[in-house]
């Protein structure tokens, strides 16, 4: 996800309880765990509250609801 991400936080403004910037300025999964095969951040839900809300909003579309 960090290599497509542009840092608008709209991830972080509709879903604080998920997502946050860093001083990377990159938007960061909080407690998710990092697939090497896959190379993507992984948190497994079983609402997913605002996180499609953040996936449909991503200017460039690096977060998926799988």
């Amino acid at each position: 996800m960090h290599e497509g991400c542009i840092g608008c936080g709209t991830c972080a403004a509709l879903c604080p309880k998920f997502w946050e910037l860093k001083d990377d300025g990159k938007a960061h999964l909080k407690g998710g765990k990092f697939d090497e095969e896959k190379k993507e951040y992984e948190l497994e839900l079983d609402e997913l509250e605002c996180n499609q809300e953040a996936a449909d909003s991503c200017p460039v579309q690096v977060i998926r609801i799988e």
